[in-house]
């Protein structure tokens, strides 16, 4: 709403407030007033409710006095005001009829307002300009984003002109300037010229961005308990970065979400030096300890509890530790992991231990691993290089000598982890991808020392549609050896659960080994379509939605054996006050039996 009609709001208001308080005192003492006049309005449905909103008329209606006089001047001034406000809609040149109709015996006169609004005014031209460095800089940063700002241009030419769109345009295309490399531009000047003889308007508008500005030192306050380097490395604002609200917005929520602060504000005044704008960062701490108790249940696993004790500063080595047990029936684990501060080149050192025993209801698993190297995530990419110490003992029951071929062994090996996303939004976004590669190299170390290679692909697309959204997942994976090698399970490949091939039971989806035993794979293949469809009230989404699925997944030792296991389905997801809910009915074509898949988890 432009300022004008903003303060002709305001006082119809204060008008009204007033006529209404005199009214209540008169029927305190005498009953309800009788209005003076009656109003109306007779118009097309906008132009009709924005007169009857905020035309002043409206307010004298109210006044017990008002003589034929000052109603006649009222009504003058009515015919103008009324002009104002149809052309804040682009109407130029209406066709106004106001007019007092006597009163009916015993009655109040009606005051009568016909309207016919004419054509609107339309967008003949619109002229962006601009002064300051972004007019002059061939930087190609500053090119594109002159570019941006007049293909974003909001009220392009052909389009109707009313003085609401014509406020937003403006302002939206000075967001688009000082979003990036200029907070202190401005708009230095803008016309609207009106031709309401042939309803055509001409708009101009210069944008002066003044001076290119660059970060300068960044000045921490609220840091006690911490090492004072730490939010500057994990912002990762050096001094000369060019000015971006995106690029400080993505800063301020990774020292929010780093664990170390609860909160985190960063502010560049646009009035300091250009050249080195001090970067002015203020921090709330969060505590030095932290205990999470989580709670789930899942149809793989069935229920479980956990409990992750953090501690964001060991004594005497500076690191954060993060120790968790989780407790179910088929996957239960214990890990630690320690955690350097980032460097300045943004990796960070890391060690990290894990126990778990796995029982797929066939074999039991009881996995040890061992991982030391450096990690470093930025806004969308994460990387990991480490040497990672694996050892597994397959059991098929308390007892028995490990079955063949089913990853009893032990393993030393060197891996790179590369992993991307690029979502609209987090944790439940509406278009994006994600890709992710993992490499590994090593040798076995129990029987024949044999090398080995180990590869995996993940990919993952969201697409939208005009009613929900597509969503594909494939993930493909391979261990080249030698057949007498004894790779360790965790560096082999199952499927089949909730989270990968619907329709088929926990890791039931393997290599197929002597006694109808189910072992793992030196291959693996899965892929899945979904159609995610929002659950609407009326025309309102609700945290409710349907999907549609087919998945397949395939683990064998050679290639010739991938034989697809295909599970088909429909679920409704659930954003809950406790977590996510997942609730999936498939049917396993290979199975030839109806599975429920259910999956929540809580933390608290």
């Amino acid at each position: 709403m432009k300022p004008g009609l903003r303060a002709r709001a305001l006082r119809w208001w204060i008008g009204a407030l007033g006529a209404g308080l005199l009214a209540a005192a008169a029927f305190a003492q005498q009953g309800p007033a009788r209005p003076a006049f009656n109003l109306d309005v007779r118009a097309p449905g906008p132009v009709k409710e924005l007169l009857e909103r905020h035309l002043e008329l409206q307010r004298y209606r109210q006044v017990a006095d008002l003589d034929d006089a000052e109603l006649a001047r009222l009504l003058r001034l009515a015919e103008r005001d009324a002009r104002e406000l149809l052309a804040t809609l682009g109407y130029f040149a209406p066709r106004l009829d106001i007019r007092r109709e006597p009163a009916a015996a015993g009655g109040v006169p009606l005051v009568v307002l016909a309207v016919e609004p004419g054509p609107p005014t339309t967008i003949a031209e619109v002229d962006i300009a601009f002064q300051g460095d972004i007019a002059t800089s061939t930087d190609p940063d500053a090119v594109l984003q002159r570019g941006q700002i007049r293909e974003r241009w909001s009220l392009p030419a052909g389009s109707r002109f009313t003085q609401e769109g014509w406020a937003d345009a403006k302002s939206g295309a000075q967001r688009e300037l000082v979003a990036r490399r200029y907070p202190a531009g401005r708009i230095g000047f803008s016309r609207a010229d009106i031709d309401a003889a042939t309803q055509r308007a001409r708009l101009g508008l210069r944008l002066d961005s003044g001076p290119l500005f660059r970060l300068g030192p960044m000045q921490v306050s609220g840091v006690e308990r911490y090492d004072p380097v730490l939010a500057p490395r994990l912002a990762r604002l050096p001094p000369g970065t060019v000015y971006d609200q995106d690029r400080i917005q993505r800063a301020q929520l990774r020292l929010a979400g780093s664990g170390y602060f609860d909160s985190a504000f960063i502010y560049v005044d646009p009035a300091g030096d250009p050249a080195a704008a001090p970067v002015q960062v203020n921090v709330r701490e969060a505590p030095l300890k932290k205990l999470v108790l989580g709670l789930g249940l899942s149809t793989d696993t069935g229920p479980r509890a956990s409990v992750e004790y953090t501690h964001n500063r060991l004594p005497g080595l500076g690191w954060r530790a993060v120790n968790k047990l989780q407790l179910d029936r088929k996957a239960p684990f214990v890990s630690s992991e320690l955690s350097a501060i980032p460097g300045e080149d943004g990796w960070r050192w890391g060690v990290s231990a894990r126990a778990e025993r796995l029982d797929d209801d066939q074999l039991v698993t009881h996995s040890q691993t061992l991982r030391v190297g450096r990690t470093r995530s930025e806004d969308h990419i994460e990387r990991n290089v480490y040497l990672q110490f694996d050892r597994s003992s397959v059991r098929a029951e308390v007892g028995a000598p490990p079955p063949v071929d089913t990853g009893d062994g032990t393993a030393l090996s060197a891996n790179y982890i590369w992993r991307g996303r690029y979502f609209d939004q987090e944790p439940y976004p509406s278009r994006g991808y994600a890709i992710g590669a993992e490499l590994g190299a090593g040798v076995t170390l129990v029987g024949s020392r044999s090398p080995f290679q180990r590869t995996v692909l993940r990919w993952l697309q969201i697409h939208p549609l005009e009613r929900g959204r597509l969503q594909w997942r494939a993930e493909g994976g391979a261990v080249l050896a030698s057949a007498q090698a004894r790779v360790p399970s965790t560096q082999l490949f199952r499927t089949g659960g909730d989270t990968s091939v619907r329709g088929y039971g926990f890791r039931d989806i393997g290599v197929q080994q002597p006694g109808g035993l189910v072992g793992p794979g030196r291959l693996l293949a899965v892929g899945s379509l979904e159609w995610q469809r929002p659950i609407r009230r009326g025309d309102v989404p609700t945290d409710f939605e349907g999907v549609l699925f087919v998945d397949a997944g395939a683990v064998a030792d050679h290639v010739s054996d991938l034989k697809p296991a295909v599970g088909v389905g429909a679920g409704v997801r659930y954003r809950s006050p406790l977590g996510p809910l997942q609730v999936d009915l498939a049917y396993g074509v290979d199975a030839r039996r109806l599975r429920l898949h259910i999956n929540i988890a809580s933390t608290f």
